[in-house]
This record gives C-alpha cells, structure tokens and sequence, in this order.
C-alpha cells in the first residue's frame, strides 16, 4: 500500500511539531503548515489522505477551509479532523455538518489523537483495518464481517455492525450519536433511532452488550 500522507493546520509550533514527529513514528509522511493560506497553495499541487485541521487559525477559519475543500469536487471525500479548543456542543456540530470525520478538543494526550487518526483511515480505506477485536468472549471480524461466540455465528444487520465497529475502534471513548448518524451511518435519522439499534445490538451480543456504556446528553462508548 502507498504511503499514507498527512497534513497539519495547527498555528502552535510546538504542537505541530508534536504531532508530526508521531505521526511518523507511525510511519505516515507529514506535512505542516501554520497558515491556512499555504495549506490552500499545498493542496493545488498535493492531496493528501488525512488533514488534521485546526479552527483557529490567524488568516483562515477552519471551519472555513472545510467549507472550501468539500465544495470541491476532487476534495468532497477528504477526511478531516477537526483539532480545537472549540469544545461547545454547537461548533461539534458545526464541524461534523461540514464532512468532518471526527473532532478532538483540545487539551488531548498523543495516544488518543494517534488512535483516532488510525481509525479515520481505517474506516475511510487508506489503511487496512485490523481484522478480529475480541470483546469478552466474543470475537468481531470487521473483514468478513461477522461476531462469533465460539463457533456460534451471532447474526447483526449491517448498521448493527457499523456501530459496533465504531464504538470498538473507540475503545473506552464516548461516540457521540451525531457522529455516529453523520459519519458511521451516513444517513439522516433520529436520535432515537441510533438508540434503537444499540438496543438491538446489546440484547443481540448477550452480557458483552453492557459493555455499550450510555454516555449522559451525548452518546455511547463501549468498554469492559
């Protein structure tokens, strides 16, 4: 598989710096830019398979530059992750109305930004996803698709599965259900519809489903 390219918009020096030295610990190619500006000028001749996108910066508003990029059509479907210290629930909503594909706020640990940029390009196909999570006694194959208890074959539909996948992926972090409706599923629903699926999903996965944790006014998590 081709190298995984990455861009950065973070007016911070430091933690520009930060993320891009692990990011290529995990052997991405990066590149930073600390003006929206020279972003925009980048992507003329280069696109990337990630951009880690922060809200404020001097010359251009983020939501701004993601605004312009998925008006494009050779940029509609670039993952975006929006890095912010913008952590009212408007601007969340905000930034997932615009295509992003996950949102972090800031103060967050390395760990965490890396594990959720890994699972940006699984799902989005830029790198190959890990095959078999074991949850319990359960074991989830997101190749083939399936969840086993030992041989038993424990069927789910496939919104089921997704946000199964979703919530493992996210191991022990709240998804919340915008997230979950605008970029897991992809489709316009109720809340109460992404609850009606993780109730299926639990009574369907036996005792591994209270696992799926019910985050207070925002979403799920799953966690042993």
């Amino acid at each position: 598989m081709n190298e995984v390219k990455v861009f950065i918009l973070e007016d911070d020096k430091d933690l520009s710096e930060i993320i891009s030295y692990n990011l290529r610990k995990e052997n991405y190619s990066v590149k930073a830019f600390h003006r929206g500006a020279d972003l925009l000028k980048a992507l003329q001749e280069e696109t990337p398979d990630l951009i880690l996108l922060d809200v404020m910066v001097p010359d251009y508003d983020g939501f701004r530059i993601a605004s312009i990029l998925k008006s494009r059509p050779d940029m509609k479907e670039l993952p975006i992750i929006f890095i912010t210290v913008k952590d009212a629930e408007e601007d969340k909503l905000r930034g997932f109305s615009l295509g992003a594909d996950d949102y972090i706020t800031k103060p967050f640990s390395i760990k965490e930004l890396m594990a959720r940029v890994k699972a940006v390009l699984k799902r989005t196909g830029k790198i190959k996803k890990e095959g078999v999570f074991k949850l319990g006694e359960l074991e989830i194959d997101t190749q083939r698709r399936e969840v086993r208890r030992g041989k038993e074959r424990i069927p789910l539909t496939p919104t089921e599965f997704k946000i199964l996948e979703c919530l493992l992926e996210n191991y022990a972090r709240p998804v919340s259900r915008e997230y979950l409706i605008e970029v897991v599923l992809q489709k316009d629903v109720y809340d109460r519809t992404i609850d009606v699926h993780v109730k299926n999903l639990r009574e369907k996965l036996g005792k591994e489903g209270q696992a799926i944790k019910t985050v207070r006014g925002f979403g799920y998590k799953i966690e042993l």
